[in-house]
């Protein structure tokens, strides 16, 4: 029942608000400090879907997806806060565009 609660009142404000989706990296000390796992776990908490993966850089990039305000909430997340031990020094956004449907059903690490 809490479930089937939950779907429509996502559905709700997801019809309510522009859904956005956005490319991410970020820099500093990202890998080896559990980046990852917060940044999926923020992702879920506020209700996003996408993806977060670490680069051969040694950056951590990825994709967020859902209503605009809460792609902003994240983003600010993710430039300054991150995982407790992680030091960022910066976060590059792009490719942020207008979708009609979100493109993924969770949001995931990628290894």
């Amino acid at each position: 029942i809490w479930f089937h609660g939950f779907r429509a009142s996502v559905r709700f404000v997801m019809s309510s608000e522009e859904l956005i989706s956005v490319d991410y990296e970020i820099f500093g000390r990202v890998q080896g400090v559990f980046f990852r796992k917060y940044t999926q776990a923020e992702g879920k908490k506020i209700g996003l879907v996408g993806w977060v993966q670490n680069t051969p850089a040694g950056t951590v990039q990825g994709q967020l997806q859902g209503p605009r305000s809460k792609v902003k909430q994240m983003q600010e997340w993710l430039t300054s806060t991150g995982s407790p031990k992680s030091h960022i020094t910066k976060a590059e956004f792009k490719n942020e565009k207008v979708v009609d449907r979100l493109e993924h059903s969770s949001f995931n690490v990628v290894k």
